[in-house]
């Protein structure tokens, strides 16, 4: 299960990404704040994930 969960969150974080850089692209505030949420969002759970695997080790 957490081979799946990174993965999951990376693309989180990836779509974030991309969402950020379309709303740059065409100054699409919203797009640009979603995208920075998503990508938050998609690090916070990485960072969670690494602290379970600390714990783990």
């Amino acid at each position: 299960m957490g081979a799946d969960d990174k993965i999951s969150n990376k693309a989180e974080e990836l779509k974030g990404r991309a969402k950020e850089a379309v709303g740059d692209a065409t100054d699409n505030e919203q797009w640009q704040a979603e995208g920075r949420a998503e990508r938050a969002k998609g690090s916070l759970k990485q960072a969670g994930e690494k602290v379970k695997d600390a714990f783990k080790s």
